[in-house]
């Protein structure tokens, strides 16, 4: 197994977060793991010295608690345990250091989906937790199951990307998964008027990426196939996941990224706002 043993879902009540939190109790059986569900309400911040600050502050968790509740039926319903924590305070940063006082392996967290413009909904909740936290996050589209028999790595040939690889090779292994590895060039136009060596030496460089992980893979006698693609990386990962119709697309984290950042296009960002399945992000 790839050994999640706590697992920690952020639930909020939503159609997309009900959904994560049914595929974070599907998961925990399989990987045996504990599971944890959260919820955020905002914290009190006013006058600290009203009489009536007390009957405020109950006021603000009852939706809180109504949530959990809602999360504990649904448990019960599905035959799973869970330990259920409200938390008070911004969202991200509670989620973050909650997964690190509970020593979650994963952080699971629902999708709402894409905009009628195309335009990604993956949130600044959503946004930030992947890039302050060291643990790994799974966003998963509503509608969709987690499944792990056929597996998208996408390789840049960076340590994050190596991380990416052995948890995907793990859980391939574990489920009796395959593996489809990808890497994109994603280089300027007049890059090939101007440069074509280098062009060449980055389509080379891609080839290798995919190459390793393919050595890998075979070590474990999982199946594997390669993929290199010259173009926007997203683009070429989303083909890539549709036409193999994947499970699960897995990608590395490049460690803390700024939300600015992370919000004005990334490719992990891109990948998450609109895949089809559920993708895994590996923190180092």
């Amino acid at each position: 197994m790839a050994k999640y043993r706590k697992i920690l879902v952020a639930f909020d009540g939503s159609e997309s977060s009900t959904n994560a939190l049914l595929q974070g109790f599907k998961l925990a059986v399989e990987e045996k793991s504990w599971i944890t569900v959260t919820t955020v309400v905002p914290s009190y911040e006013g006058d600290i010295d009203l009489t009536a600050v007390g009957d405020i502050h109950r006021a603000l968790r009852r939706p809180g608690e109504e949530i959990l509740s809602r999360a504990s039926v649904l448990a019960k319903k599905e035959g799973a345990l869970i330990k259920t924590v409200l938390e008070e305070g911004d969202i991200y940063s509670r989620l973050v250091d909650l997964a690190e006082a509970e020593n979650c392996g994963v952080i699971i967290m629902g999708r709402r989906g894409t905009s009628p413009l195309g335009q990604s909904l993956i949130g600044s909740v959503t946004a930030r937790v992947i890039g302050h936290s060291q643990r790994d996050v799974l966003v998963v589209p509503k509608g969709t199951t987690i499944g792990w028999k056929k597996i998208l790595i996408a390789t840049d040939g960076s340590r994050y990307s190596d991380l990416a690889t052995d948890k995907a090779i793990d859980f391939a292994e574990s489920y009796g998964g395959s593996i489809s590895a990808v890497s994109a060039v994603d280089v300027p136009a007049e890059f090939y008027a101007e440069a074509p060596n280098v062009v060449e030496k980055l389509i080379r460089n891609a080839k290798g990426f995919v190459a390793s992980v393919k050595a890998k893979a075979e070590k474990k006698s999982i199946p594997v196939s390669t993929f290199v693609g010259e173009g926007d990386a997203f683009a070429i990962i989303a083909k890539v996941s549709h036409e193999e119709n994947v499970d699960m697309i897995v990608m590395g984290s490049h460690g803390r990224t700024g939300l600015k950042r992370l919000l004005m296009g990334s490719v992990t960002e891109k990948v998450i706002g609109h895949a089809s399945c559920p993708v895994l992000v590996v923190k180092g």
